[in-house]
């Protein structure tokens, strides 16, 4: 399905602002069904004098018309009028009588998006319409909940009519937790007292310690009277108590939190009052608190583990450096280098939250102590890399990057022993593998050796056994040696099927 994005500039809308406009319009397009029992649609206008939508939603509380998404199709012949009028008159069309969609009576209401902009001389322009479709199949006599529900859909609709709402200084919808008006609505008057409370928005606040009627009261009153002396809270609660800014809070008593969302209601510029909902997110902050305290564990964990790898690395070079046998020093500084080169991959690991790294930089890490610890008075190696490794999970870059470090450490210390070169480490990757090489112009792979050595044997194993992928060694018309090395992203990506 095309995204609101797309479609709108299929349509020719060339001013982000306007897109923007619409995408904050739809973001409440969950709010403005729930208020109203009604599906809510969103149309842009088109080249040929009709209308296309571009969002919609249905309503929680109520049957929806729509039992397949409309995003993208025509407006239909019956309501084409009705939207027309309402976005070239800037007014708000409701239908005559109601209208039938597949077999079901509905109500209609068509209200122009508006949005004040200098253009053409113009300080408001129509950008689009919204359509609100009431099912009317299911008519019962209304409570005063839905009575009040209907009431403030009807002054957001004047308010979208009038260029007021969706307001852009209001913060973006939290990720989790956002207020429904299903969680809990209150209604305030513009001194800030309540007018109306849903029995949701009363419970949560009884759970907070207050044991009276909402309404009646003064909403930010209640809230100092139910917060824990000497306890620190957002100094943006007082604002979005009284609801006088577009903003969002929490509020804490007895274990229990409650976030806020304040909407004003405007007529005409002038403010009115204000629509607070509220949502009782204990539960979501305390999961949130245990996720934010298990990566600081993993964080800490890793740490931990380079910590004691490099502290491993540092008594084998110690080891090394005291021992009088050349084999026994080789095989301590090749168990040194492999250790520290897993050390490195933890370090990355423990300065982030994703159990995600960018190899580019762990590999820049490993070339710098494969320089260090290969460095010869006789050899000369320059090394380079080019291409992109990209992010690699950790499972993958452990296994990797101890891989490459063998292949690296092999090309300069047994590739160019006693001379000068250079060592090539190229990386490709696309959407379906990772393809490595590493090239050195050094003496060549001599006949019949490949397999044989331990590091050698290390490579097979990490690269084939642990990664899935392929490895093939073979020597360079000319001189030196090439390795190759072929990952498939699929088991990078987790899908090993």
């Amino acid at each position: 399905m095309s995204t609101l994005s797309d479609l709108v500039s299929a349509q020719g809308f060339s001013d982000d602002a306007d897109i923007e406009w619409l995408h904050r319009l739809a973001g409440d397009g969950q709010l403005l069904a729930d208020l109203a029992f009604a599906d809510i649609v969103v149309w842009v206008p088109t080249a040929d004098d009709s209308f296309v939508a571009v969002a919609h939603t249905r309503p929680s509380g109520a049957a929806t018309l729509f039992y397949r998404d409309i995003v993208g199709d025509q407006v239909r012949p019956q309501w084409r009028t009705q939207v027309r009028d309402a976005f070239r008159t800037g007014q708000i069309v409701d239908s005559a009588s109601p209208d039938w969609f597949e077999e079901t009576p509905t109500r209609v209401r068509a209200v122009p998006i508006l949005r004040t902009r200098p253009r053409n001389g113009e300080n408001v322009a129509a950008i689009g319409v919204l359509t609100r479709h009431t099912n009317l199949g299911e008519t019962r006599t209304p409570s005063r909940q839905q009575i009040t529900f209907n009431d403030c859909a009807d002054e957001l609709f004047g308010m979208i009519a009038a260029s007021d709402f969706p307001d852009m200084s209001a913060p973006t919808a939290p990720r989790r937790g956002a207020p429904r008006a299903s969680d809990g609505l209150i209604r305030l008057d513009v001194d800030g007292t309540t007018t109306f409370a849903s029995p949701n928005a009363l419970s949560a606040f009884n759970r907070m310690g207050f044991d009276d009627e909402l309404e009646g009261e003064s909403l930010v009153e209640v809230i100092t009277e139910i917060l824990p002396d000497k306890r620190q809270f957002d100094e943006s609660l007082p604002v979005v108590a009284t609801g006088r800014a577009p903003w969002r809070s929490d509020i804490e008593a007895r274990g229990v939190t409650v976030s806020l969302r304040a909407i004003p209601l405007r007529d005409h510029g002038t403010r009115i009052g204000a629509i607070v909902l509220c949502r009782d997110v204990t539960e979501l902050r305390h999961r949130d608190q245990e996720l934010i305290t298990k990566d600081a564990t993993i964080r800490e964990i890793h740490h931990r583990v380079k910590n004691n790898l490099q502290t491993v690395a540092s008594l084998l070079r110690i080891q090394a450096r005291r021992t009088h046998s050349d084999e026994a020093r080789d095989a301590l500084t090749q168990a040194m280098r492999r250790v520290s080169a897993i050390a490195v991959v933890h370090d990355t690991l423990s300065e982030g939250l994703a159990q995600n790294v960018d190899f580019d930089d762990v590999f820049a890490r490993v070339m710098k102590l494969v320089a260090e610890v290969a460095a010869s008075p006789t050899t000369r190696a320059r090394t380079r890399t080019t291409g992109e490794f990209g992010i690699l999970p950790s499972e993958y870059a452990t296994p990797l990057s101890l891989a490459l470090t063998e292949l690296v450490t092999n090309a300069v210390e047994h590739g160019l022993a006693g001379r000068e070169g250079d060592v090539e480490i190229s990386a490709d990757r696309n959407e379906t593998r990772l393809e490595v090489r590493v090239r050195d112009t050094g003496s060549g792979l001599p006949e019949g050796q490949v397999g044989r050595g331990l590091g050698t044997q290390i490579v097979r194993t990490l690269i084939q056994g642990e990664l899935g992928g392929t490895i093939d060694w073979h020597t360079i018309m000319g001189s030196g040696t090439e390795v190759t090395i072929d990952i498939p992203l699929r088991y990078i990506a987790g899908d090993k099927s």
